[in-house]
């Protein structure tokens, strides 16, 4: 082996064998925003053998205070975030497998990207994604980390299957809501205090060092100077329908999927079809060509816009909708535009 990882292998708990341990494992990370662009960085340095990075959206200007692996040219040319984070990190470290997909992660598509994976790490932004990630780590039995911030306060926690209460049992008796947003802003700091929770557990479970782990919930406020650690050992509950005795991973049901939702902290609306497809960009860009408006392309997507209204659209048929919070004026707009 090299001397690329030579100061990580001087650490005792991780030594040569942890770094071929971790040179055999493969990482979920699902988002690449703050959090997963931060996570995916630090792992692809470690030298993690395979990671796939799974997000929905692109690059825009105000990603680039915090999500450290864009530039201005991924947000000049609105490049999706999966892609951008898996050109930048193939410069990093070209020996780890990068996979990048730029998909909203439903329970189908979380039902395959997960074999094979060692550990899923939570970089979203919305809880629906974090439940059903929650169910797919206890149907698969795959260790999973949670992680959320917004302004200068962050949340962690690892969940190991069959151990440790899962998210399910926590909604039920830990405050965690309004972690979702950053409609009250975020400092770079925040972020990468959560990172290095998250890395760090994450670290330990590629190197099998089980012992190590945190077992508790941690949370913290870098403006207000403020930690705390909380045992929730006896959160877990035997009747959980996601960890329980005899669970049905209610978030992976059909109706639990969401078609429309409003992009956290932003006036824009993503609209997905029933069923994946394949659109040709250059078709509907063609059509919309008619609309009197204007349209910027790029291999990915395409942007239409039109008065103070843009709508994005993805070659697998999703769309945002920008402009607007209102559901039914986005699916009005959708079905103008794009049928």
């Amino acid at each position: 082996m090299s001397d690329r990882y030579s100061r990580q292998t001087l650490f005792t708990p991780i030594g040569e064998e942890g770094q071929q341990k971790i040179k055999q494992k493969h990482v979920l990370i699902i988002g690449a925003g703050a959090l997963g662009t931060g996570n995916a960085e630090a792992l692809v340095r470690a030298g993690v053998g395979k990671l796939t990075i799974v997000d929905r959206d692109y690059v825009e200007w105000s990603n680039l205070q915090r999500q450290q692996l864009y530039t201005e040219k991924d947000a000049d040319a609105r490049i999706p975030k999966a892609v951008a984070a898996q050109n930048r990190l193939s410069e990093i470290n070209s020996d780890v497998e990068i996979e990048a997909h730029i998909l909203d992660a439903t329970p189908q598509e979380l039902e395959q990207l997960v074999d094979g994976v060692d550990l899923i790490l939570d970089a979203t932004d919305n809880f629906d994604t974090r439940m059903m990630i929650n169910d797919i780590s206890q149907k698969y039995e795959v260790p999973w980390i949670y992680g959320a911030c917004v302004s200068s306060y962050g949340i962690s926690f690892t969940v190991i299957p069959g151990e440790t209460p899962c998210l399910n049992c926590l909604l039920e008796s830990v405050p965690l809501g309004g972690l979702t947003c950053d409609t009250a802003g975020i400092i770079s700091p925040t972020v990468q205090m959560v990172v290095a929770y998250q890395t760090a557990e994450a670290l330990k479970i590629l190197v099998e060092d089980w012992d190590a782990l945190r077992k508790k919930l941690v949370s913290f406020d870098l403006w207000s100077n403020q930690q705390t650690a909380i045992n929730v050992s006896k959160a877990k509950k035997d009747n959980c329908l996601s960890c329980g005795a005899e669970p049905t991973y209610p978030h992976l049901s059909y109706e639990n999927q969401t078609k429309t939702a409003v992009l956290c902290g932003r006036d824009s609306v993503q609209i997905r079809p029933p069923e994946r497809q394949e659109r040709n960009l250059d078709e509907v860009a063609e059509r919309l060509s008619a609309q009197g408006g204007t349209i910027e392309q790029n291999p990915f997507l395409l942007s239409f816009s039109k008065g103070e209204q843009r709508i994005v659209l993805f070659k697998d048929g999703r769309a945002l909708i920008h402009g607007t919070k209102d559901i039914a004026e986005a699916k009005s707009l959708y079905h103008r535009y794009l049928g």
